[in-house]
Protein backbone atom coordinates (compact mmCIF):
# COMPACT_ATOMS: atom_id res chain seq x y z
CA UNK A 1 0.00 0.00 0.00
CA UNK A 2 1.37 3.00 -1.14
CA UNK A 3 0.96 6.45 1.00
CA UNK A 4 0.15 9.66 -0.91
CA UNK A 5 2.08 11.72 1.24
CA UNK A 6 3.23 14.82 -0.69
CA UNK A 7 -0.83 15.26 -1.66
CA UNK A 8 -2.05 14.92 1.20
CA UNK A 9 0.84 17.69 2.21
CA UNK A 10 -0.42 19.89 -0.08
CA UNK A 11 -4.31 19.17 0.63
CA UNK A 12 -3.44 19.99 4.33
CA UNK A 13 -1.69 23.01 3.28
CA UNK A 14 -4.37 24.41 1.30
CA UNK A 15 -7.09 23.82 3.72
CA UNK A 16 -4.88 25.50 6.31
CA UNK A 17 -4.31 28.43 4.49
CA UNK A 18 -7.95 28.93 3.61
CA UNK A 19 -8.97 28.50 6.87
CA UNK A 20 -6.22 31.33 8.03
CA UNK A 21 -7.63 33.49 5.20
CA UNK A 22 -11.05 33.51 6.57
CA UNK A 23 -9.89 34.29 10.12
CA UNK A 24 -8.13 37.02 9.03
CA UNK A 25 -11.02 38.69 6.79
CA UNK A 26 -13.55 38.31 9.57
CA UNK A 27 -11.00 39.93 11.85
CA UNK A 28 -10.50 42.54 9.68
CA UNK A 29 -13.02 45.77 10.91
CA UNK A 30 -15.41 46.93 7.78
CA UNK A 31 -15.64 50.03 7.11
CA UNK A 32 -19.38 50.26 8.67
CA UNK A 33 -17.30 49.70 11.80
CA UNK A 34 -15.95 53.21 11.38
CA UNK A 35 -19.00 54.84 10.87
CA UNK A 36 -20.81 54.04 14.04
CA UNK A 37 -17.67 55.83 16.31
CA UNK A 38 -17.99 59.02 17.70
CA UNK A 39 -16.32 60.61 14.48
CA UNK A 40 -19.53 60.18 12.25
CA UNK A 41 -22.52 60.52 13.66
CA UNK A 42 -24.99 57.62 13.40
CA UNK A 43 -28.02 59.59 11.87
CA UNK A 44 -26.09 60.67 8.77
CA UNK A 45 -24.39 57.42 7.75
CA UNK A 46 -24.66 57.44 3.82
CA UNK A 47 -23.19 54.87 1.22
CA UNK A 48 -19.78 55.79 -0.36
CA UNK A 49 -20.35 57.37 -3.48
CA UNK A 50 -17.28 58.35 -5.80
CA UNK A 51 -18.59 61.68 -7.36
CA UNK A 52 -20.39 63.22 -4.45
CA UNK A 53 -21.13 66.81 -6.73
CA UNK A 54 -23.94 68.49 -5.70
CA UNK A 55 -24.73 66.58 -2.35
CA UNK A 56 -24.92 67.77 0.51
CA UNK A 57 -22.18 67.88 2.98
CA UNK A 58 -21.60 65.07 4.90
CA UNK A 59 -21.04 65.55 8.90
CA UNK A 60 -18.26 64.28 10.94
CA UNK A 61 -15.85 65.24 13.60
CA UNK A 62 -12.03 65.18 14.10
CA UNK A 63 -9.32 65.77 16.26
CA UNK A 64 -7.72 69.08 16.21
CA UNK A 65 -4.19 69.05 16.71
CA UNK A 66 -4.81 69.99 20.67
CA UNK A 67 -6.56 66.62 21.15
CA UNK A 68 -10.42 68.40 21.17
CA UNK A 69 -12.67 67.41 18.88
CA UNK A 70 -14.45 69.40 16.41
CA UNK A 71 -17.25 69.27 13.87
CA UNK A 72 -17.96 70.33 10.43
CA UNK A 73 -20.67 71.70 11.33
CA UNK A 74 -19.04 74.79 13.02
CA UNK A 75 -17.94 76.28 9.34
CA UNK A 76 -21.67 76.45 7.77
CA UNK A 77 -22.46 79.27 6.04
CA UNK A 78 -18.83 79.50 4.60
CA UNK A 79 -16.84 78.41 1.48
CA UNK A 80 -15.17 75.37 3.01
CA UNK A 81 -11.71 73.93 1.20
CA UNK A 82 -11.23 70.54 2.77
CA UNK A 83 -7.84 69.61 2.19
CA UNK A 84 -6.92 65.86 3.13
CA UNK A 85 -2.99 65.51 3.25
CA UNK A 86 -0.20 63.96 5.23
CA UNK A 87 2.88 65.25 6.61
CA UNK A 88 4.74 62.72 4.50
CA UNK A 89 3.40 63.73 1.67
CA UNK A 90 5.89 65.55 -0.44
CA UNK A 91 3.00 66.82 -2.90
CA UNK A 92 0.73 67.53 -0.57
CA UNK A 93 3.66 69.77 1.56
CA UNK A 94 4.34 71.45 -2.05
CA UNK A 95 0.47 72.58 -2.49
CA UNK A 96 0.73 74.35 1.32
CA UNK A 97 1.92 77.54 0.38
CA UNK A 98 -1.06 77.78 -1.75
CA UNK A 99 -3.21 77.30 0.42
CA UNK A 100 -2.33 79.61 3.06
CA UNK A 101 -2.02 81.91 0.14
CA UNK A 102 -5.85 81.13 -0.23
CA UNK A 103 -6.86 81.24 3.01
CA UNK A 104 -5.17 84.63 3.92
CA UNK A 105 -6.96 86.29 0.84
CA UNK A 106 -10.36 85.11 0.77
CA UNK A 107 -11.11 84.40 4.65
CA UNK A 108 -12.35 88.15 4.67
CA UNK A 109 -14.44 86.38 1.92
CA UNK A 110 -16.22 83.66 3.81
CA UNK A 111 -13.50 81.22 3.09
CA UNK A 112 -12.37 78.78 5.80
CA UNK A 113 -9.75 76.38 4.71
CA UNK A 114 -9.60 73.43 6.97
CA UNK A 115 -6.68 70.65 6.48
CA UNK A 116 -7.28 67.11 7.55
CA UNK A 117 -3.74 65.37 8.15
CA UNK A 118 -4.02 61.32 7.53
CA UNK A 119 -1.89 61.06 10.66
CA UNK A 120 -1.84 61.27 14.95
CA UNK A 121 -1.61 64.81 15.54
CA UNK A 122 1.40 64.89 17.36
CA UNK A 123 3.91 66.88 16.65
CA UNK A 124 1.72 68.87 13.85
CA UNK A 125 1.51 71.70 16.11
CA UNK A 126 5.20 72.31 15.29
CA UNK A 127 4.72 71.47 11.73
CA UNK A 128 1.89 73.96 10.95
CA UNK A 129 4.46 76.99 12.43
CA UNK A 130 7.44 75.93 9.92
CA UNK A 131 5.05 75.81 7.09
CA UNK A 132 3.14 79.29 8.27
CA UNK A 133 -0.07 77.24 8.07
CA UNK A 134 -3.09 80.20 8.94
CA UNK A 135 -6.06 77.63 9.19
CA UNK A 136 -7.41 74.66 11.42
CA UNK A 137 -5.40 71.11 10.76
CA UNK A 138 -7.96 68.33 12.01
CA UNK A 139 -6.25 64.60 12.29
CA UNK A 140 -6.50 61.02 12.41
CA UNK A 141 -6.20 58.07 10.95
CA UNK A 142 -8.83 55.51 10.02
CA UNK A 143 -11.44 57.89 10.66
CA UNK A 144 -9.35 59.96 8.35
CA UNK A 145 -10.05 57.30 5.43
CA UNK A 146 -14.06 56.77 6.08
CA UNK A 147 -14.26 60.53 5.82
CA UNK A 148 -11.96 60.88 2.74
CA UNK A 149 -14.55 58.20 1.13
CA UNK A 150 -17.50 59.66 2.64
CA UNK A 151 -16.17 63.07 -0.11
CA UNK A 152 -15.64 60.65 -2.67
CA UNK A 153 -11.74 59.70 -2.46
CA UNK A 154 -12.78 56.35 -2.99
CA UNK A 155 -8.68 55.21 -4.10
CA UNK A 156 -6.89 56.83 -1.29
CA UNK A 157 -5.55 59.73 -3.04
CA UNK A 158 -3.07 61.90 -1.42
CA UNK A 159 -3.78 65.19 -1.03
CA UNK A 160 -7.30 64.84 -2.23
CA UNK A 161 -9.40 68.67 -2.18
CA UNK A 162 -13.31 68.98 -1.76
CA UNK A 163 -14.63 72.28 -1.86
CA UNK A 164 -18.57 72.99 -0.29
CA UNK A 165 -20.17 75.88 -1.44
CA UNK A 166 -22.22 78.40 1.47
CA UNK A 167 -25.29 76.52 1.18
CA UNK A 168 -23.47 73.43 2.05
CA UNK A 169 -23.45 71.48 -1.32
CA UNK A 170 -20.10 69.80 -2.44
CA UNK A 171 -19.14 71.84 -5.30
CA UNK A 172 -15.45 69.96 -5.80
CA UNK A 173 -13.38 67.19 -5.82
CA UNK A 174 -9.91 66.89 -6.48
CA UNK A 175 -7.79 63.72 -6.35
CA UNK A 176 -3.96 65.28 -6.62
CA UNK A 177 -2.55 68.65 -5.77
CA UNK A 178 -4.62 71.66 -6.36
CA UNK A 179 -4.04 73.94 -9.23
CA UNK A 180 -3.68 77.33 -7.68
CA UNK A 181 -5.36 79.04 -10.02
CA UNK A 182 -8.11 76.80 -10.93
CA UNK A 183 -9.25 77.37 -7.43
CA UNK A 184 -8.76 80.80 -7.25
CA UNK A 185 -11.34 80.89 -10.06
CA UNK A 186 -13.92 78.51 -8.49
CA UNK A 187 -13.83 80.30 -5.13
CA UNK A 188 -14.13 83.93 -6.49
CA UNK A 189 -17.93 82.45 -8.25
CA UNK A 190 -18.36 81.00 -4.74
CA UNK A 191 -17.36 84.07 -2.99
Amino acid sequence: MRYQTPGLIIVSFVFISIGFFVQQKSAEPEISDYTTDEYIPANVRQPLIANIIGMSRPEFSLLDIDGKLQNVNQWDGKVLLLNFWATWCLPCLEEIPDLVSLQSKYKKDKLQLVGIALQKPDGLAKFMLKYNMNYPVLAGEAPVIVIAEMYGNLIGALPYTAIVDQAGTVVYTKAGPIVADEIETLLKELL
